[in-house]
Formats: C-alpha cells, sequence, structure tokens
C-alpha cells in the first residue's frame, strides 16, 4: 500500500520538474516552506491527508497485520511523532488497534468480528515532540469484512400449524422462518428451505410425501391427496435451513401438522330399533336411551348428534334429549301417558348432526331408528270432569233441585264413593253412589260465606277397589240475584203539621227491599186509591225517597192512605200499605200539640176553662180581622182602566194571595200543590215608572226574569214568557208555554215550590184577574169560556158570575 505522503511528495515533485518556470517558483522559499514563512495576521496554508476506507477481513489469523502507514512531510525539517484515537484504541473497544508513533505504520492487535464490530473510525494526528499539532486530524475508516462463520438458525424450535382433512394439493398450511447473522448484503446470509423427513401419526399411516416447502419463503404446503383423518391425524415434518443459497452452514428443526375434522360423516343408529316400556300417570322419567355412532372427531363440534322425534307422538308425549357425555339419545315422558285410552307407541327417531354436514360427506345424512313403547298400566285415582267443578243457579231455588250430575269417572270403571267435606252453611246434600249434588236448603246471598256472589264447598271421590285413592276438588256455585222479596212502605205513620204552610207539608216515605241490585231500587210509590188523588199526592225525590203532601187544606184528624210501593225486578215485586197521617198543630220540634198545650195550660198553669175559650175567641177575631182586611184589599185592586196600563187604587201595601193549581202543571205531581207566591219575588223590586204601563208592546225593554232564591244549584234557569194584558183567549196558550219553560228549568225538581206564571199585586205585569177581559166592573165580564177548561175552572166562574 502506497503511503499518502510519498505520494504527495512525487506528485509534487513532478510538478516542479515540468517546466523551468515551475522550478523557479519553487525555489521560492515561501512557495516551498511556506510554515517557514511567519508572517503577522496571516494563516498558513495546511494540506489535508486523504486515506481511503481500509477495508480488514475479519476472523484474520495475520496478527499484527498492518493495515496502513500515513507520513506527515515535515519530516524534512525535523522529528514526528505520530498518534491514534478512537473506538478500538483507546475506547471502546480498547486494545484493537495501534500506530507506530516514529514509522506511522497502523496494524491491528487482535483477530476482528465482524458480527460485533462492523467498522471503526479513528483519528490520526502528526505531532512535533513538543506536542506541537503539525497537520490537522486525519480520519481513517476501517470495515471489517464478512465470513461465513454463522451458521442459519429457525426462529422457533417447533413450528405448529393445520390443515383440514382432503384439502387439494397446494393448500398453504403454515410458513417456518430462520435468521443468519452474517452480513445480509453478502451470501452468507442468502438462507435455502427444505423438508429433509416426514412422520405421520400413527407412524406409516400414509407413505406419500404430502407436504412441500418453498425454499425462499419457508411456506409449506400439500403436495398430494389423501389427507384423510380418520387414516392420519397428524405429520411431524425434519426441516433444514442453509446460507449461501443452500450451499453454505445449515441448520435443522421440525414442524408438527395436525388433520382437523370436517363433518364427512353422517351419525348413524346402531342398533336401528328399540323396546321401551313406560308407567302411566308418570310425567319427568326417562324410559330408555338411542344410540347413534359418529366417525368424526370424538367430543369436537362435528361429533355432536342431535335427536328428535318425527314420527308416531302427535299429542307431544314424550322428548328426546342428547347425553353430551356419551352422544346417545335420552327418551322421557312429558305428558301423563293413560293406559286405557292408548297402550304402546311407535316412534321414529332421527339423528343429525348439530353442525352441517360438509358436501364431502357421503349421500346419506341422516339415520333414523324405530322406538316401540309400551305403557304400564296402574290402578288409578278417578277424575274430575272439570277442576274445580262450578254451577251457576238463582239464589231462590227449591230444596231438593238436583245442581249438578256426573262430576267425575273411573278410568278402569271402578266403584266410587261421594262425599262433600265442606259445606259451611250446610246447604248442599250429595248422592254418595252417583255424585248428583243437589240443594239441601235455601240460599242466601247474605251469608257470609258468599264473596262475589260465589260459595266455595269441597267435594271428596274416592275408588272403592283395593289400593284405590281418593281425590277432592272445590265446588264454586254462582249464585245470581233473584227478585224475591216484594218492598215495604216505612215509616207507617207519620205526622203532618196543620199550623206550617201548605207548601211545606210533607211526609218523607221509603221503602226496604230484601233484594239486592237489580232488583230492588229504585222504587216507585203510588196511591192506590184513586179518590185520594184528589187530596194527596206523591211526589218522587230519588230512587228511594218520595214525598206525601196534601193537595188541599187539610183539616185535622186522622187518616189512612192506602199507598202502593214497587220495587225494579224483573218482574217486577209490588206491595200495598195504609199510612196512617196525623194532622194536628205542632210545636217547633215538629210534635202535636194536643196533648202538650192540655198539660202546659191545665196541668202547669192552671188556666181554667172560661180564660182558656177567651184567649181562643181572641185568636179567632184576630184571624177575622186579618182575612176582611186583606178582602178588601183584593177588592180595591180590581178596577183597571180600559185602554190603558195604569193600576187602579194603587196602595203601597202589599198583599199576597195564594194560587192553587187544578190541573197538573209541568212538574206532574210536584205541582199539584198549592204555593206561595211570596217566595218567588218582591214586588218593590220591580216598580216601573207610570208612563211605563201604557206601552202596550210586547214586554218591557229592561225587565229581567226574578231570581230563584231556593233553586240548590245556581243553574241558569230559562226565560219564562211574560205578556202584557191582552185577549182572554191567549191565556190558555200564556200557560201552555209557561208549562214548557218550567219542565225545562232545571232548577226546579225535584227541589220545586212553585211554577212562576204571573204576579197580581203590586208592582205586577199582568194586573188583576178580575181585569181579564172587563173594562171598568165585574158586570162587564162573560166568564162563560171558564167553564170550557173543565170542572175547576167553571166553580172560579161561579164565583164571579153567580148567574
Amino acid at each position: 500500500m502506497l503511503l499518502v505522503g510519498v505520494c504527495v511528495l512525487v506528485a509534487s515533485l513532478g510538478q516542479v520538474m515540468s517546466s523551468p518556470q515551475s522550478r523557479k517558483e519553487n525555489l521560492n522559499p515561501v512557495v516551498l516552506y511556506p510554515w517557514r514563512t511567519k508572517t503577522a495576521g496571516l494563516s498558513r496554508v495546511k494540506r489535508d491527508w486523504i486515506i481511503p476506507p481500509i477495508r480488514v477481513s475479519e476472523n484474520s489469523k495475520q496478527v499484527p497485520e498492518y493495515l496502513v502507514q500515513i507520513k506527515s512531510d515535515k519530516i524534512f525539517t525535523g522529528e514526528v511523532i505520530y498518534k491514534l484515537e478512537g473506538p478500538g484504541v483507546d475506547q471502546e473497544p480498547k486494545d484493537l488497534f495501534e500506530i507506530d508513533d516514529k514509522t506511522g505504520w497502523i496494524k491491528s492487535k487482535k483477530p476482528l468480528d465482524r458480527e460485533t464490530h462492523k467498522s471503526f473510525t479513528l483519528k490520526a494526528f502528526a505531532l512535533s515532540p513538543s506536542g506541537e499539532r503539525l497537520e490537522n486530524p486525519t480520519t481513517i475508516e476501517i470495515y471489517v469484512l464478512d465470513q461465513n462463520d454463522n451458521r442459519p438458525t429457525f426462529t422457533k424450535e417447533e413450528f405448529i400449524g393445520s390443515v383440514p382433512e382432503f384439502s387439494i394439493p397446494g393448500t398453504s398450511v403454515l410458513t417456518v422462518s430462520a435468521t443468519d447473522a452474517d452480513d445480509p448484503n453478502t451470501d452468507n446470509s442468502v438462507l435455502s428451505y427444505s423438508i429433509t423427513a416426514q412422520e405421520s401419526f400413527p407412524p406409516f399411516s400414509i407413505n406419500k410425501t404430502m407436504f412441500g416447502i418453498n425454499n425462499v419463503t419457508g411456506v409449506i404446503y400439500t403436495r398430494d391427496v389423501g389427507l384423510d383423518r380418520d387414516m392420519v391425524q397428524a405429520f411431524q415434518l425434519t426441516l433444514q435451513v442453509a446460507d449461501m443459497s443452500g450451499m453454505g452452514l445449515t441448520s435443522t428443526g421440525r414442524a408438527i401438522i395436525h388433520i382437523t375434522d370436517i363433518n364427512n360423516h353422517a351419525p348413524q343408529f346402531n342398533p336401528k330399533t328399540y323396546t321401551m316400556f313406560a308407567m302411566e300417570n308418570k310425567v319427568g322419567e326417562d324410559v330408555g336411551r338411542v344410540n347413534a355412532t359418529d366417525k368424526d372427531e370424538k367430543n369436537g363440534d362435528n361429533w355432536r348428534i342431535t335427536y328428535s322425534i318425527i314420527k308416531g307422538d302427535s299429542s307431544g308425549n314424550f322428548a328426546i334429549r342428547t347425553d353430551q357425555v356419551t352422544n346417545q339419545g335420552i327418551i322421557s315422558v312429558v305428558k301423563p301417558l293413560d293406559f286405557e285410552s292408548r297402550a304402546e307407541y311407535q316412534l321414529t327417531v332421527r339423528a343429525e348432526n348439530e353442525v352441517p354436514l360438509s358436501i364431502k360427506a357421503p349421500f346419506v345424512r341422516t339415520s333414523t331408528a324405530i322406538v316401540t313403547i309400551k305403557v304400564l298400566n296402574e290402578n288409578e285415582a278417578p277424575r274430575f270432569n272439570s277442576n274445580p267443578i262450578e254451577v251457576s243457579i238463582p239464589e231462590s231455588v227449591e230444596p231438593g233441585t238436583v245442581l249438578i250430575t256426573s262430576i267425575a269417572h273411573d278410568a278402569e270403571n271402578s266403584k266410587l264413593r261421594f262425599e262433600i267435606i265442606q259445606d259451611p252453611e250446610k246447604w248442599l246434600s250429595i248422592n254418595h253412589e252417583t255424585g248428583d249434588i243437589s240443594a239441601r236448603k235455601n240460599f242466601s246471598l247474605r251469608s257470609p260465606y258468599i264473596k262475589k256472589n260465589k260459595y266455595r264447598a269441597v267435594v271428596k271421590v274416592t275408588d272403592m277397589d283395593v289400593g284405590g285413592t281418593s281425590i277432592m276438588a272445590p265446588l264454586e256455585i254462582t249464585l245470581w240475584e233473584t227478585n224475591d222479596f216484594p218492598p215495604v212502605l216505612v215509616p207507617l205513620s207519620g205526622i203532618l203539621c196543620s199550623n206550617r204552610e201548605r207548601h211545606r207539608l210533607g211526609l218523607l216515605i221509603s221503602a226496604v227491599d230484601g233484594d239486592l241490585a237489580p232488583h230492588a231500587d229504585p222504587f216507585s210509590f203510588h196511591l192506590a186509591d184513586g179518590d185520594m188523588a184528589s187530596n194527596w199526592t206523591i211526589i218522587q225525590l230519588n230512587e228511594t225517597h218520595a214525598m206525601l203532601q196534601p193537595v188541599i187544606d187539610i183539616d185535622q184528624g186522622e187518616f189512612s192512605i192506602p199507598i202502593t210501593v214497587s220495587d225494579s225486578g224483573s218482574p217486577s215485586l209490588f206491595s200495598n200499605a195504609l199510612l196512617n197521617v196525623t194532622v194536628c198543630p205542632c210545636d217547633r220540634a215538629g210534635q202535636c200539640m194536643s196533648v202538650t198545650a192540655a198539660a202546659i195550660f191545665g196541668a202547669r198553669v192552671g188556666i181554667s176553662f172560661i180564660a182558656l175559650m177567651i184567649i181562643m175567641a181572641s185568636v179567632a177575631f184576630l184571624f177575622l180581622l186579618l182575612l176582611l182586611a186583606v178582602a178588601v184589599r183584593s177588592c180595591t185592586r180590581r178596577g183597571v182602566k180600559k185602554g190603558g196600563g195604569l193600576l187602579i187604587g194603587e196602595s203601597a201595601d202589599d198583599v199576597r194571595d195564594n194560587v192553587f193549581n187544578y190541573d197538573e202543571q209541568g212538574g206532574g205531581e210536584e205541582d199539584e200543590d198549592a204555593f206561595n207566591i211570596d217566595l218567588l219575588r218582591t214586588p218593590n223590586d220591580m216598580v216601573l215608572p207610570p208612563e211605563s204601563f201604557s206601552q202596550p208592546g210586547p214586554g218591557f225593554p229592561n225587565w229581567k226574569q226574578p231570581l230563584r232564591k231556593d233553586a240548590p244549584y245556581n243553574l241558569p234557569s230559562p226565560a219564562y214568557p211574560r205578556k202584557p194584558q191582552g185577549e182572554p183567549t191567549d191565556i190558555e196558550d200564556f200557560i201552555g208555554d209557561c208549562l214548557d219553560v218550567a219542565d225545562n228549568d232545571p232548577n226546579v225538581p225535584p227541589f220545586d215550590t212553585a211554577l212562576i206564571y204571573d204576579y197580581e199585586g203590586n208592582g205586577s205585569l199582568a194586573g188583576s184577574l178580575s181585569s181579564l177581559a172587563s173594562s171598568s166592573s165585574d158586570e162587564d165580564q162573560d166568564y162563560d169560556y171558564l167553564n170550557d177548561w173543565g170542572p175547576r175552572f167553571k166553580k172560579l166562574a161561579n164565583m164571579y158570575d153567580p148567574r
């Protein structure tokens, strides 16, 4: 190897000798020896050493081995000392290289290993004896050349793979791999794979070479057909890998390849016929097993068998399941068997895999077997035809009536005994031989043992044969209500106070019924005697109560009023009763004053009979004066100016009359009573200006219907028709209109007192009745048309026209 310093020197000498001009320039010391010239402020020009990379083979046996020599041009002027630094010299790994400080030779001290250190980068220095650096440091690259000194090795000690049976040639199984520590850029690490041996399990089960390997990629694949898991379950392959493309160092390994199962075998019954026995009336018991085998891998998914009953069990009495350990089918009873109905069953059982069969399986994919099951007889308990026993009857069923028959039977036609073991009310009887259940006594829905109209008892049936058993069932009797009792009027006596207004007189009556709904209320009350209707009336208040009221003024005394009350049953029942009514003056407590007054005046106070007569005469005289004042007031209001609306004899005093109803008006029986008009409105609230009475129009624009203060709900009442003085022939239409409005008034029934027809007093819009069809006096009036309205109005006509 040529030294760099020598090369540079020879090149320089060649250039100096090439031309006279060059030699002349070289004679200049500044040019030839620039480091000898010291110029202040200027740096000398240095020349770098350029040394090409040095390549050294690893594992070299020539130690020490001279690698390269460096030289500095300072050798002409004095002594140069060479130094070397870097990894391999004074840095780890140390002591691999050294330099001769006199000659500049670099040499290796030990054999190199490329797998440990592929290259080294060193620094070379040229120094003076005083330690002054004469040259810039030079970089020296040393590369270690690779030798094939490493064997390739597999990445695993054992490779494991699998391939389905009957795989076609070329099916990839697994990939093996190996590594080599040599230089990957050389042939020393180019690997080649091969299979050197094949062993089957079980041994010698197959002799063909079933697998191949790609020598470059290491992929193992199938080479031939015939991978049948029934014959061979696995293979062990011996592998080899070699570097230098198969020509170098080698290593061995192994691969285990399992042959996986596919579902290519359908299960098969062995044997195909079975006989089993099952006891009747037993549920949940296993009666036997059927056996089917499968050649696929045991305990694998393809080996599992599922069984089904495909024929012979239309009633669903049997079921079959799979024993997960033995893979057998277990037949059990899921519904009771009846020997008398059917003594033998012939079932067709099918076996098939849970996993669908492969297309490579044989054509026969399922297997069937015949299972004969014989039913064993036993002495059965009797059975009820229905459980519970249900009967629906009316509560009024007569004792001795048969309620139900044929409640139980026995499959073996054994003799049975029937009993009623629970009957709280002792209402039932049973025929011990036939089981017919009859009514022993009358039923009553008011029994505490009846809940929601159901009466419950318990019936027992016993098999009288040897070893016979007994059973029990509840008997549920549903009782439906019948109309058995007529309603009874309550109370049967009462008191009416004669010293009160007639519209406030009334006796509250009701009824009681031994039946329940819907055969009880609502009740209807009627007067049984038609003649009583002229003096008394019954006003229905609600579904259970009514009010008995007099229609006319009733004198004091005792009255027996026949009343009929009926219920709402189907058919309806009724009863007649005499209601004893006592009419008398009452005290504040509502009791008759006859006995009380006698006690007060006779016993306690001691008033004599003459004093009592004087008091009573004074009261009668005051009463006559009051009647006279009322009569005079009534007569002074009869005159009305003809053609005008002014009232004659108008007085600030207000006289209130009573109006009697002589026919049923609007509210039915409620309107047969007389009412006091003063409860309806106050005349002073309707005082109109005098000029308004002269208006003959249809009504007054500012007039409003007076409000009812006794209505319970404050509902709006319809407007009653109002008319000014008109023709007498319009009175009938006017009354009819009032009746229609009263019928639709929500504030009247059942709280009504009297309907408003018109007012005849101070401030009346209609004036006095005496002014109807008259001009100035009663003599001008014609009351003949009142005869056409009925006998009661005829009486009114006779009062004003005695002709």
